[in-house]
């Protein structure tokens, strides 16, 4: 799609933030035509690696020169510097029709914060785009970051449809798919989908962490998949402080039902309710298999399988040379030795699914038993 201005100029395009989302942003954009993108950092290093990396057409040092031609300017900074940001913005002399977004994990608070100020002919959209990676920096960057992944647009009620849908346009570049929703409503779902569990993963790990003190076992066999389900607890800790604080009002009840679920479990346990257990869960399972497989969401996806392999000298050897000679690209690789939970003795981790699809066929024409 070939976006241009009324006058036939090129839409500027300003990225405060240039990290993996950012600078995921700037390669969906850079090269289309019609647009120009220019990266703001306040640190003089960084933003040598963002020129260094190519993900911008220019990069600045200074916020005025980054925003004042603006026609989109996109905060990816953290969620505990938002409202600095915007406020800032607020005071100075933006492009007329400029729009202000975000790709924050809460959307409330910054919807409240910029509907106080009065932007001088610019407006603000909230947004967040519901993807990520286990990576972080503009070296993690990618174009297909956001590919069949929600982009969740909150726009406040008196936004004109015209600048809604001109921002929509301007995301289909990312491929993904643009919805709305209102900020209270979207504050309280990701609270419940992903701001609980990174809790939830974080108290578990902490109480395995405490019981290992006394008895070094536990962490020798918490592997496979105890590893797996807890991952989220090796999420970055200050700006997974910034999310849980900023969304303290929905989170507070939220952890309220969760220790009434808990109840729940240390009732039919102290009843020896067997049939309460399967029932929950027979009833989470049947949940769980409606969700989408192949939507990108909040929580990164693994693209994962298993493999069966006898222990011999050779064999990773052996199918990685399997996989590169087929052209399929291997992101990770692990002997699993604590097998519980999972159903191989080796994982293979690949980027995307289609990487994931190619190795399990590729494999399981040699011979190999291959689980996901």
């Amino acid at each position: 799609m070939k976006l241009k201005m009324s006058n036939d100029q090129d839409i500027n395009i300003s990225i405060f933030g240039v990290g993996l989302i950012g600078g995921s942003l700037a390669m969906c954009f850079k090269g289309k035509p019609g647009l120009t993108v220019t990266g703001f950092s306040h640190d003089e290093s960084y933003a040598e690696q963002v020129a260094a990396r190519g993900v911008v057409d220019k990069v600045t040092l200074s916020i005025e020169e980054a925003a004042q031609d603006a026609d989109y300017i996109f905060l990816c900074v953290p969620v505990g510097r938002l409202e600095e940001y915007v406020t800032r913005l607020s005071q100075m002399a933006l492009k007329p029709g400029c729009i202000i977004t975000d790709v924050g994990s809460t959307k409330s608070s910054i919807a409240d914060c910029a509907r106080r100020l009065q932007f001088q002919e610019a407006c603000f959209i909230g947004g967040h785009p519901m993807a990520g990676s286990e990576r972080a920096g503009v070296g993690a960057a990618s174009s297909l970051l956001f590919e069949n992944a929600y982009y969740v647009l909150t726009p406040p009620p008196e936004t004109p449809e015209d600048q809604v849908r001109s921002l929509a346009d301007l995301l289909s570049h990312t491929r993904a798919h643009v919805v709305q929703v209102d900020p209270e409503q979207h504050d309280q779902i990701v609270g419940a989908i992903s701001h609980l569990p990174h809790i939830i993963a974080v108290a578990l790990v902490n109480q395995i962490s405490q019981y290992n003190d006394s008895n070094p076992l536990y962490q020798l066999l918490a592997a496979g998949g105890f590893r797996d389900v807890t991952r989220i607890a090796a999420s970055d800790p200050v700006v997974w402080r910034d999310i849980l604080v900023n969304n303290r009002k929905v989170l507070l009840p939220l952890l309220q039902d969760w220790n009434q679920e808990i109840q729940k479990f240390v009732s039919m346990l102290e009843r020896e309710d067997g049939v309460g257990i399967q029932d929950a869960f027979q009833k989470a399972g049947a949940f769980r298999n409606e969700l989408p497989e192949r939507r990108k969401g909040m929580i990164v996806s693994r693209y994962d399988i298993y493999l069966d392999v006898p222990d011999h000298p050779g064999i990773i050897a052996k199918i990685t040379s399997e996989l590169g000679h087929n052209q399929v690209n291997l992101s990770n690789i692990q002997i699993i030795e604590s097998r519980e939970d999972v159903p191989g003795v080796m994982r293979l981790s690949f980027r995307n699914v289609k990487e994931q699809e190619k190795a399990m066929e590729l494999l399981q024409s040699k011979g190999y038993t291959v689980y996901l």
